[in-house]
This record gives structure tokens, C-alpha cells and sequence, in this order.
């Protein structure tokens, strides 16, 4: 069956594209336009065609199911069809509503007329994956909007509402409602009034001076996207567009396609875009599985975290309780909310009226009765076993059957809360990352009793407060504080040997990271860190940590909220500061262990802890903690600042080499032995990395 549905209304013929969700354009779909509108043409009754997409989207470009197939590539490609749509003898007219992205817009512009419904979303969004658009849109977009607003949106990828466009030949008419019968009414007057076959590629692009705009734009888009190479190849193609006859600037804008596919960049793009959508798929958890009611929540904690969590609730719409065993605790809790969502209003992020709409919706309370009849509770106090157990065990008397038990634990065993209750299958993590109301990764913790319609509904709740849901298996730490804790040690064992905590950051921030290592332990607080390594002492003595920041937490340093950490902070502000006194601190340490500096290279302090997180990485893909290895770059990407253009660290890995990642590995296990206090066991590689490392293969094949 064709995925371009034909059929004829009077003299008019409409292809209805038809792909769900969005009207992909894939190979099949391409060979069912064109044989429509070969079918219209042979049709003497036919006098003009109508191409339109059914359901939810005019089309949402490329068909993301065939990226990196043949058939992505296959004729007729999207540039035969925009071929033959020009080439045709009747007028055709595209039908445009709801969604016109990427090819589908380019399909659009190839068209002799276009439509459009009101409040459709039109946009050219390739930027967004490291490329440019490769079927013309750098081309035909300038010659039918202002050269400042066709640039604007291919280095973007921003969508603009329909609407926008009056008064520019992009739309000839913008119509409210169904935009099909509008078209195909356009399409009769188009052959009663003769008007012929016009094609934006016999356009010129009409704007003052635009050189100069174009090379203003070039100096613009390299200081704000420096570690992107598309938007500059994205206005460079546009300025083909300006300088060139419209073939000679189709060549160039494919050459520019060509050039950016390949780059890491765009690599890491993609596999970003491509991560999201696996994250939401679980294998053994159906994706009809029958999902619990989520119509009210419940947040156990109006600490930082319980606060930003229950913002996350009222924002979507839900009602929330919040719980504080003190009164004090608890006013302070809600009026940090207020003063968040005030923030917020000053900025013009919210309206004033929905300050009070979702503070509205957020009701403080003391007693747990008061929670009994909520759909799903958060628990997110004190990062403690014991405390967690007496929540748990009240929260099992309380609770209405079927609600959903959910613990904010960053690294506590999942399966022992759950043992804390007589219903271990309505129990599940779910770690926020703080700001919880800011963060956008959510890591679902399943347990091994956790029931199958707990985790997909955890899953969809995690979409409807618009966060990036990733499961995790229960070991201690997770994915992602299980990897940082290997970054962490890195870092602290170069502070010994020689490096500084500035270098350290430094290094780090240099290939785009938001914050080094040390500069993250003061935002985040030294005192957590040393909570959880004086655990690990007394449960895993075999695992060895170098000793400066236990050092810096004696001192009562524990970062930014005390002033002072591996860096000091003036009143008010977050600004790191170096401290003579850590530097001190730091040379007695290392004399104390017999330790002669040594001066470590940038690209040592990166390798060591990249690759610190990513063969760890390796063992909790061999473990089955994590489904995939895309899953552990976007817990990485989205909740601990990896610079987005690298990919994550399992990506990062890959493009590098495992073979590579090996060889340097055993050069670190070397310099660990000769150094005092070094682990060489911490550079063992994981089992998993030395198979695929031998196969030629990498995580994420």
C-alpha cells in the first residue's frame, strides 16, 4: 500500500502523504509523490494537484526510522521529487498545516503555490543535528523571505508560526482552519486565471547590502557557536544563494552537507537526538502497557530538593502536597518556591497570575494523612538508610493502594527500600539532579520487584514534567554518580602528583565542559562527597582514595555554601577564586606521602578522566545497569554538564578508539606504579572494553 494516498476532487488531484507519525519523508513515501504526480499529469481530467500529509504534520522532513540506511539515500531522493514537482505541467500547490520541518519545508518550497493553515510550525532544524538542510532550503528560503529571516532560521533551527510570514511569497494565501479545501479551491482559481508554473528557484534574493549582513553574520554565528561547525557552513550556503546562479548554489550547499555529516560534531548531535528516543524505550516493558493514573502527587522533604521536585509537579499541572516534619522547615521550604517562581516572573519567564496559579497547587502540610490519597510520592530527605527506612515503612502504612512509592536516593540499594514496605512492586528511584526544577535529567532507578506499569508510567510522568527519563538498574551510585566517582578519584590522585585544582578545571572547561572537577564539588558541596567516601571506607576498604579532599572537609570547607572549598568565594557571589591555603595544604599532602610534582600535560588531565568515566561506563553496560550505551551519554549530556558537541563519554570513547582507549590506559596503570599512593588497578580495562576494543567495534555500534 502506498504511503501517498491519491485521489480526486473535480479537476484538482490530492496526494495525501501518509506516514505516522509525521509524515517522514522516506524512501517509500518519495516513490509514492512521485508516482501521484505522474499519475495527475497522465490524467487529462486533472487540471492542478494538491500535495498535503495526513494527521498531525504536513511533513516533518526526513524519515528519522532510515538515517544512516540506503534507503535514506535511494531514488527518487527528495531532489528528484522536488524535481518533478517543478518540472510538472500542472500547477501543484503544497497544502501546508500543524508541522512543515526540514525536507518537508524544502518539499514546500518546490511547490509552484503554497497554502498554509494558521499556527503551523515552519522551520528548517538540520542545524540542530550538525548539518545544514541538503534539498535546497538554503536556497529557495532566502528567495522568498527577507535574506535576515530566512538566515535566522537555518542557523537556528527555530520554528516560526505560520502567520509570520504575510506579505512574503513563502504563503500565497494563510487560511484558518482546514487548509485542504482552502488549497484545493486556490488550486482552481490558479488554472482558471492562467497563472502559470512560477518556481522560487527563478527568484533573486532582494536585500540591501547583503555582503555585509552576510559577513556580519559569519563573525557573529563563529563567537556564539564556536564549537559547532554548521552554523557557519549554514551561512555560507545562504550566501550562495545570494552570489550564485541557483544550481551552482545547490552544488555548494550539498558540498557543505557532505562536509558536516562527517564531522564528530554532527556525529554527536545525532547520536544525541537518536539517545533520546532509545532512552524511552524499554525492552521487556511494552510500550501499550497500561499505565497508572498520576493525578496528584505527594513530595516527602521542603529542602532544596523536595522544593524544586514539587515545582516540577505544580508545573504540569499537578497538585501537590509537600511534607516538613518542622513548621520552620516547612514555611522556609515554601517561601523559597514562591521566590523561585517570582524569579521567574521577573524575568518574564511566567505571568504574574501563574506565580499564584501554581503556588496554588502546591499545599503544605505536617502530617502523612495528609498525603494518603496522592497518586505517586517522592521521598527526598536526608541521603541516609535509616532515615529513608522510618519514611518508608510510614509511607507503607498511609499510602492508598496502587500509589507509587518513589525514593529521590542518589546511591542508596533501591531493592533495600523497597524491603522497607509490604509492596516492593510500587517502589522506584527516581533521582532528580539539582535544581530539580532546572535539571532536565530524571534517572529511574527500577528495582528488581519494581512492577512493569510502575516504570512506564515513572517513564511518561518524567515527559509530562518535561525531563529526560533514563533507567538505571540498582547498584550503588547508579550510572551517573557510580561513573563520577571515578572522574572524582582521577582528580584528586593529579592533585597529588602535581597538578593544580585550577589546572584540573581548567583543562576540562577548555574542551567544553560547564565546570571542572573541583569548581562542581563546591557548587555541589564537599561534605556530600566525604559522606558518601566515609561510607565507602567501612564497605569497600579495598577501594583506595586519594586523601586531599577528606583534607579540605577537616577544615570545614565544604564549598560555595560555606565560602570556602578547594577554591574561596567572596559574599554573594560564585565567582572560584584560587587559595593560597589549599595550595599549602596540597604541598604538605604530597610531601607527606614522599610525592616529587611532576607537571601534567592538558591532554593527560582530560584522558584520565574521561576515561575514568568511561570504563566504568563499560562495566555497568556489562553489568546490565545500563540498557545501552547511548543511555549513559545522555545522563551524562543532560544532568552533568558533558559538553554536548563531544557526545558523552561512552561517544567520546568510541570516536577515539577503544583500541587507542586501551593502549593509553595501560601508559596510566604504568605511571600509577611508579608514583606513591597510585592505583594501577583503577586503569584496568573493563571486560567488555578490551572484547570490543579487540573486534574493532565501539560501544554504541
Amino acid at each position: 500500500m502506498s504511503q501517498a494516498r491519491y485521489e480526486q476532487q473535480g479537476a484538482i488531484a490530492v496526494i495525501t502523504m501518509d506516514n505516522p507519525p509525521v509524515n517522514g519523508l522516506g524512501m517509500e513515501l518519495r516513490r509514492g509523490i512521485v508516482e501521484g504526480l505522474q499519475r495527475a499529469k497522465a490524467d487529462d481530467a486533472v487540471k492542478a494537484i494538491v500535495i498535503t500529509g495526513a494527521g498531525r504534520a504536513f511533513s516533518g522532513g526526513a524519515d528519522i526510522r532510515e538515517f544512516n540506511t540506503p534507503a535514506s539515500f535511494a531514488e527518487p531522493n527528495l531532489h528528484t521529487v522536488i524535481r518533478e514537482i517543478e518540472a510538472s505541467t500542472k500547477p501543484v500547490v503544497a497544502a501546508v498545516h500543524s508541522v512543515a520541518m526540514g525536507g518537508g519545508l524544502e518539499l514546500a518550497l518546490g511547490c509552484h503555490y503554497r497554502v498554509a493553515a494558521t499556527g503551523a510550525q515552519i522551520a528548517l532544524p538540520e542545524v540542530k543535528l550538525g548539518l545544514l538542510p541538503g534539498a535546497g532550503g538554503t536556497q529557495r528560503l532566502p528567495r522568498v523571505v527577507p535574506l535576515e529571516m530566512a538566515l535566522n532560521m537555518i542557523v537556528s533551527g527555530a520554528p516560526v508560526k505560520s502567520e509570520k510570514f504575510k506579505g512574503t511569497k513563502l504563503f500565497d494565501e494563510i487560511v484558518e482552519g482546514d487548509v485542504v479545501p482552502a488549497a484545493v479551491a486556490f488550486a482552481q482559481k490558479v488554472v482558471t486565471e492562467g497563472r502559470g508554473l512560477p518556481k522560487v528557484r527563478d527568484l533573486k534574493v532582494d536585500y540591501p547590502n547583503a555582503q555585509g549582513y552576510l559577513q556580519f553574520a559569519r563573525n557573529t554565528v563563529r563567537a556564539v557557536a564556536r564549537n559547532f561547525p554548521a552554523p557557519a557552513k549554514c551561512v555560507d550556503a545562504v550566501a550562495a544563494a545570494v552570489s550564485m546562479p541557483f544550481e551552482q548554489g545547490l552544488d555548494a550547499e550539498r558540498a557543505g552537507f557532505l562536509e558536516l555529516v562527517q564531522t564528530p560534531e554532527s556525529r554527536a548531535l545525532r547520536h544525541s537526538f537518536f539517545g533520546e528516543r532509545a532512552a524511552a524505550k524499554i525492552p521487556d516493558v511494552p510500550a501499550d502497557t497500561p499505565l497508572r493514573k498520576i493525578e496528584s502527587a505527594a513530595v516527602i522533604g521542603a529542602g532544596t530538593m523536595g522544593g524544586g521536585i514539587a515545582m516540577n509537579f505544580a508545573n504540569a499541572g499537578i497538585p501537590v502536597r509537600i511534607l516538613e516534619v518542622k513548621e520552620d522547615a516547612l514555611q522556609k521550604g515554601i517561601a523559597t518556591i514562591r521566590r523561585n517562581y517570582e524569579n521567574s516572573a521577573k524575568k518574564g519567564r511566567l505571568k504574574p497570575e501563574d506565580v499564584e496559579k501554581r503556588m496554588g497547587l502546591i499545599q503544605p502540610t505536617m502530617s502523612y494523612e495528609d498525603l494518603k490519597d496522592a497518586d505517586i510520592v517522592v521521598e527526598a530527605v536526608f541521603e541516609d538508610m535509616s532515615v529513608k527506612e522510618e519514611v518508608f515503612k510510614k509511607l507503607d502504612e498511609v499510602m492508598k493502594p496502587g500509589a507509587i512509592l518513589a525514593s529521590n536516593t542518589s546511591t542508596l540499594d533501591v531493592n533495600k527500600i523497597a524491603a522497607f514496605t509490604k509492596r516492593p512492586q510500587d517502589v522506584i528511584g527516581t533521582h532528580f539532579f539539582s535544581p530539580a526544577n532546572v535539571m532536565r535529567l530524571l534517572e529511574i532507578v527500577r528495582g528488581e520487584k519494581t512492577a512493569k506499569d510502575v516504570l512506564a508510567t515513572t517513564m511518561k510522568l518524567a515527559s509530562r514534567i518535561k525531563k529526560l527519563g533514563v533507567v538505571s538498574g540498582v547498584c550503588d551510585g547508579f550510572i551517573g554518580n557510580r561513573m563520577i566517582e571515578q572522574y572524582s578519584r582521577q582528580a584528586g590522585y593529579m592533585l597529588e602528583e602535581g597538578a593544580s585544582p585550577q589546572q584540573v578545571d581548567r583543562a576540562i572547561e577548555k574542551i567544553g565542559f560547564a565546570m571542572g572537577p573541583f569548581r562542581m564539588a563546591d557548587l555541589a558541596g564537599n561534605d556530600v562527597g566525604w559522606y558518601i567516601r566515609k561510607r565507602r571506607y567501612v564497605e569497600r576498604p579495598d577501594m583506595k582514595y586519594p586523601k586531599i579532599a577528606d583534607k579540605v572537609c577537616e577544615l570545614g570547607r565544604f564549598g560555595q555554601k560555606t565560602g570556602a572549598g578547594f577554591y574561596k568565594y567572596a559574599p554573594g557571589k560564585r565567582d572560584a577564586i584560587p587559595d593560597p591555603v589549599i595550595d599549602e595544604l596540597i604541598v604538605a599532602h604530597r610531601k607527606a606521602l614522599g610525592i616529587t610534582p611532576r607537571k601534567l600535560s592538558d591532554d593527560e588531565i582530560v584522558h584520565r578522566l574521561l576515561f575514568a568515566l568511561a570504563n566504568e561506563g563499560a562495566k555497568i553496560l556489562e553489568e546490565g545497569i545500563a540498557l545501552r550505551a547511548s543511555d549513559i551519554d545522555m545522563i551524562y549530556l543532560s544532568g552533568y554538564g558533558f559538553p554536548l558537541h563531544r557526545g558523552g563519554p561512552m561517544l567520546y570513547a568510541d570516536m577515539y578508539g577503544l583500541y587507542n582507549m586501551v593502549n593509553r590506559m595501560k601508559e596510566f596503570a604504568a605511571m600509577a606504579e611508579k608514583t606513591p599512593n597510585g592505583d594501577p588497578g583503577a586503569w584496568t580495562p573493563a571486560p567488555l572494553l578490551l572484547k570490543l576494543a579487540s573486534e574493532g567495534k565501539g560501544f554504541n555500534d
